[in-house]
């Protein structure tokens, strides 16, 4: 077969599929309008899956069984009048894959409400020999609220409130006028100014919604500046661009902790973010009659002042205070105690022991920095482990974004997996790892390390999720303990902590010079009931860690508290739901959208 009957022949593979997707489409919609749950139902096979985000429900929520979803579509569409559903053209079409171990046909589509504008996912048997496909997933998510599209693109801002305003304001004045909110107070109190706090407050800019971000370190990125000197991020740059604003071509693949810190600070003025840093948020207190909250806000000189937002937005990360065990002992040890917060390097450690409680990430990473400044390191290990090489085993979980652009695409198809997917995928890319890493793996067991692949076999990824912490994406400490040059110290082994060091159960002792803790933190609760006060964090309830319902608790959507939302993880996580965040707080603003407790 020569060049031109393989083109050929492609193409009408690529037809075949197109006609498939518009096929099921065309039938979707039609049963759909006519409120027809026999017919939708008929459009599934069984045992499907259906996510939606806000654009049917105004929640993440996820139905399983082609009867429930045919049935709760028929409800919602009352209320939604979904309809116009097509293949839009400039996303990538629809194609054959693998997802989650099922070959399938999947396309993205585009559809209409009485509310917005909406897009999806959905994933077709491949067509039989009558072919006749049925969907076995579907996504909808909002993009757009009717008449509040996003100020970008076409409908960027024209700048003629201060283009050529001559003996007037220019852009400047305006920009220092509306981040001293001398006569307003914000719709949105950000706490936090990383890439949670900056990726919500440039939706929210781009909303027309009126939001300050608050940074108690006196630059924004000084919280990733601030961090151990050796680090950079565990997953590549191409899956971790901010909203609206991607990397430069030439940034690393692994960017560093200093210049993604100054990336933040360059992006938050070129995104037109309002941040007041070197202020801390204090506290809270919610007027009921008003609908509005009291915060506080403290600067580094003391002074204080009191702003009446609407919405608080926790930006501050999946973990909050730094936590430290009750450990017998410690307080006798002479030597340096740190948690791994307040770690920067081993610089000034040369020759000297280190002991290291903890086994994750940070603890790994901590362990390698004093290895190379020629730190005698001891690694303590508490409970059972997650290791995962960061290349090639950690790459697996970037592989929707290795399919290239557009990175819209790519974010539709990671936020269109219901938590049952999601859980069974992370199963399937578990089990690869650990075959990519068998070598790593065996050469750890054999010196007694505690190693597991989570609770149910689905990796370190839903460790994250559920936990937050017990994994550690190893950058080359492991190969160090397996030769011996890092050491490996079970805990179980330790009686108590002596002035010298740690005196284990069988009556030696372990010196050390200095132990740091990488204990990990309090859960964002706490930081709740610090600020908001015990009522407060009890009636909002846990935050972050895995619902009953398979999703994130009280994370990027509303909570029992109506005004207080949360956004957390890690720069993919937070550009892509701070767009389903930003959309519920403009939902709010506009009267489309009650508090949780009317829904």
């Amino acid at each position: 077969m020569n060049d031109v009957d393989q083109a050929f022949q492609l193409w009408q593979q690529e037809q075949t599929i197109r006609r498939a997707a518009l096929g099921w489409l065309s039938s979707f919609e039609a049963a759909l309008v006519a409120r027809d749950a026999k017919v939708l139902a008929g459009l599934f096979v069984d045992e499907s899956h259906w996510r939606d985000v806000l654009a049917f429900t105004w929640h993440f929520k996820a139905v399983e069984g082609a009867s429930s979803i045919a049935g709760r579509l028929v409800d919602e569409q009352a209320r939604v009048a979904a309809r116009g559903f097509h293949l839009p053209a400039g996303r990538k079409p629809p194609r054959r894959v693998r997802r989650v171990g099922t070959d399938c046909i999947e396309a993205i589509f585009e559809f209409e409400t009485d509310i917005g504008r909406g897009a999806g996912i959905v994933r077709l048997s491949p067509p039989t020999g009558g072919g006749e496909v049925k969907a076995w997933h579907v996504s909808t998510t909002l993009q757009e609220i009717r008449g509040h599209a996003e100020t970008v693109g076409a409908n960027r801002p024209s700048g003629a409130a201060y283009s050529r305003n001559f003996g007037g304001d220019n852009w400047a004045d305006v920009r220092r006028k509306a981040q001293a909110y001398d006569d307003r107070d914000p719709a949105v109190l950000v706490i936090g100014g990383a890439q949670a706090g900056l990726s919500i407050a440039a939706r929210l800019n781009q909303l027309g919604v009126d939001t300050l971000v608050v940074e108690k370190w006196p630059r924004i990125g000084d919280s990733w500046r601030m961090r151990y000197h050796s680090l950079a991020l565990h997953n590549s740059i191409h899956l971790n661009h901010l909203p609206y604003l991607e990397f430069p071509p030439t940034f690393p693949k692994y960017i560093p902790k200093d210049m993604l810190g100054n990336w933040f600070e360059f992006y938050a003025d070129a995104m037109e973010i309002n941040c007041w840093t070197d202020t801390e948020f204090v506290s809270g207190t919610w007027d009921e009659d008003e609908k509005r909250w009291t915060a506080v806000v403290r600067k580094s000189d003391g002074s204080t002042r009191a702003l009446k937002p609407r919405h608080l937005v926790f930006a501050n990360g999946v973990s909050s205070y730094p936590y430290v065990p009750d450990l017998a002992g410690l307080e006798d040890f002479k030597g340096e105690v740190i948690h791994s917060e307040g770690f920067t390097s081993g610089a000034g450690w040369a020759g000297k022991k280190a002991l290291i409680l903890g086994t994750g990430s940070s603890a790994n990473d901590i362990a390698l920095d004093l290895h190379s400044h020629g730190v005698h390191t001891t690694l303590i290990q508490r409970g059972s482990t997650t290791v995962v090489s960061i290349d090639p085993s950690a790459r697996l979980n970037e592989a929707i974004w290795d399919e290239g652009p557009p990175l819209e695409d790519c974010d539709l198809v990671v936020s269109a997996a219901t938590p049952t997917l999601m859980v069974k995928g992370y199963k399937i890319v578990a089990q690869r790892m650990l075959e990519l890493d068998r070598e790593l793996v065996d050469g750890l067991q054999k010196i007694g390390f505690k190693f597991d692949m989570g609770d149910d076999g689905a990796g370190h990824q839903m460790k994250y999720f559920r936990r937050g912490g017990g994994y550690n994406l190893d950058a080359g400490s492991s190969a160090l303990m397996i030769k011996g040059e890092i050491g490996l110290l079970q805990f179980d082994r330790i009686e108590r902590f002596a002035a010298d060091g740690v005196q284990l159960k069988d009556g030696t002792t372990v010196p050390a010079d200095v132990l740091v803790l990488a204990t990990g933190y309090f859960p964002q609760r706490e930081l709740v009931r610090r600020a908001l006060g015990d009522e407060m964090a009890e009636r909002i309830g846990p935050v972050w860690g895995i619902g009953e319902n398979g999703e994130l608790n009280n994370m990027f959507k509303r909570t029992p508290q109506q005004g207080v939302w949360f956004i957390a993880g890690g720069l993919s996580q937070c550009r892509i739901n701070s767009k389903y965040l930003a959309l519920q707080i403009k939902a709010m603003e506009l009267g489309l959208l009650g508090p949780l407790a009317e829904s």
